[in-house]
């Protein structure tokens, strides 16, 4: 099964990004533009991403280079303002996530993270001097201390967040936070801090939410997830002491499920069983449920 947003089908062509000429000859009409409202999708007829062209652009509109996708340069425009709330009270994001198929959610995804980190980074951290795009629109530059700034070079950035299994005796522990629908659990999560490894930041996060020590902490698999930009790095765990003590400033509740719970909360689907509805198919805590209901 796919991973959501993962798999994208454009090159992103670095080596074009590093040379300035050659990506100015990439702006001319044979290019695409994605056409995007602000961060959110824009469809075509067909229920698929919308191409335009560089003339569907605001004459002063930052465009980012993405690379190249059959043999043609794809750019998408900077928005006037980046991410305000979060991407759950956001219709059309859940709507892009059911909707789009699996190449062009990774080309909408990969372009909201991009677009989203220059629309929020206009300024240098360093010394408050406006920055502008470089490298195609992955680097923004501060300008030299003669034109008023401190020649910083800023990078899109990438937040770790580890997402872990945790079982016990063919249970699995999982969690809902208070903003969760009825019914919703998922694997816990947490963002890996600095001097941390991942299994450190694993180990961390259960015991400060559930209040269980882990074991045996083993990778899986990731995903990005673009809202506004991280990677969800998959784990599973063992633990040898299932009692919870649930942090309640992170957790609405989190308890252990069984094999055959979670089975029949699969099952059922959308709708789920009256403890469970299984994580939909776009977040990797479900990769992660059916890894372990598989093996």
């Amino acid at each position: 099964m796919p991973i959501a947003f993962a798999g994208s089908p454009i090159d992103r062509a670095d080596h074009i990004r590093c040379d300035p000429d050659r990506l100015a000859g990439l702006l001319n009409w044979k290019a695409r533009l994605l056409i995007m409202d602000g961060l959110n999708p824009v469809f075509d007829d067909l229920g698929q991403i919308r191409w335009g062209s560089l003339a569907d652009a605001a004459p002063d509109a930052e465009l980012v280079f993405l690379g190249e996708l059959e043999g043609k340069a794809c750019f998408a425009p900077v928005p006037d303002q980046g991410a305000t709330g979060p991407a759950y009270a956001n219709p059309a994001i859940w709507e892009a996530m059911q909707r789009l198929a699996p190449g062009d959610l990774a080309i909408y995804g990969g372009a909201r993270s991009l677009v989203d980190w220059h629309a929020r980074h206009q300024f240098c951290a360093r010394c408050g001097s406006r920055t502008a795009i470089a490298k195609g629109g992955w680097q923004r530059n501060c300008p030299p201390a003669n034109e008023g700034g401190c020649s910083a070079q800023h990078f899109p950035r990438t937040d770790p967040v580890t997402i872990m299994l945790v079982e016990h005796e063919d249970k699995l522990l999982l969690g809902r936070q208070p903003r969760f629908p009825p019914k919703i659990y998922s694997a816990l999560a947490g963002f890996v801090e600095p001097g941390e490894t991942i299994e450190e930041a694993v180990a961390r996060e259960i015991h400060e939410e559930a209040g269980v020590r882990v074991r045996d902490v083993e990778y899986i698999a990731s995903q990005p997830w673009p809202f506004p930009s991280q990677l969800m790095i998959g784990c599973s765990s063992v633990t040898d002491d299932p009692e919870l003590t649930i942090d309640a400033t992170e957790l609405d509740d989190a308890r252990w499920f069984t094999r055959a719970e979670l089975e029949e909360a699969r099952a059922a689907g959308r709708e789920g069983t009256d403890a469970l509805i299984f994580p939909q198919k776009f977040a990797i805590a479900h990769q992660l449920l059916a890894w372990w209901l598989d093996k």
